[in-house]
């Protein structure tokens, strides 16, 4: 697809979804990739397994909430791998209610994970990328339809995806004479544990009743997959995409069309 032999990613969430499936993917197209979880028994699976077909990568335990942690597993690039070329803020949390029923311990947990741990990761990653030779590299920034429009009862995630891509356009402003682009992802609803997992928090005994509403919610009729998000990465992170900076790009089966 892309050839991105000789760059070195990190990938935040990349325990299992889309962060899997994108570490699997820039891997596969040739990158260095340091996969982050809070999860440390999948990443070790993931990596493990990517070793095994001959790729290169390595697991970091590691909380985007802790700013500190996300040097940590910045550094572990440069360790590892001797540069940073790709940082793809992927970690995040969901919830299911409208502001009344939003406690703030909630909010602020949604907002920790989705928002604050997008700016402790690029903020790590953005040093590292100024102070290297040559200099420059990208970010790429996963965040969701739910911050363009309105979805009922997803007052606190709409905030935060809201949030990560007001901060993708800042940041691409920023840091464009430094060479560092940009961009953020913004998919619709895409079938991973993710989903089933919030299906099972807040919809219980309804899971297979509401599972069924959003996948009618896209004009296509069905989810997305982690694979055709991770494919957009790949993209975003090639050399292809040199041009593109400050984007939104969305990949939503036509819900935002309608």
């Amino acid at each position: 697809m892309f050839d991105l032999t000789g760059k070195v990613a990190v990938v935040t969430g990349a325990g299992s979804g889309i962060g899997a499936a994108t570490v699997r993917s820039l891997a596969g197209q040739g990158a260095s990739v340091v996969a982050v979880d809070t999860n440390g028994s999948s990443i070790t699976e993931l990596v493990a397994a990517l070793a095994a077909s001959g790729y290169r990568a390595v697991g970091e335990k590691s909380d985007v909430r802790d700013e500190q942690a996300c040097v940590r597993a910045i550094d572990r690039a440069a360790s590892e791998y001797g540069r940073l070329d790709i940082l793809v803020n992927n970690a995040g949390v969901g919830h299911v209610g409208n502001i009344e029923e939003t406690d703030g311990e909630a909010f602020t947990e949604v907002m920790a994970v989705n928002v604050n741990g997008v700016a402790n990761c690029s903020k790590a990653a953005i040093s590292a990328m100024s102070a290297q030779n040559p200099q420059g590299g990208t970010i790429i920034n996963v965040a969701s339809v739910a911050g363009m429009i309105g979805l009922k009862r997803r007052f606190a995630y709409s905030a935060s995806k809201g949030a990560v891509m007001a901060m993708t356009r800042q940041m691409a402003m920023d840091y464009v004479d430094r060479q560092i682009r940009v961009n953020a992802i913004c998919p619709g609803t895409v079938d991973t544990p993710f989903v089933h997992s919030y299906l099972e928090r807040f919809h219980p005994g309804e899971e297979q009743e509401e599972y069924e509403k959003v996948k009618l919610r896209q004009p296509l009729g069905r989810l997305g997959t982690a694979e055709e998000i991770a494919a957009a990465v790949v993209y975003l992170a090639s050399d292809e995409a040199s041009f593109a900076t400050g984007s939104l790009f969305v990949i939503d089966g036509g819900l935002t069309a309608e």
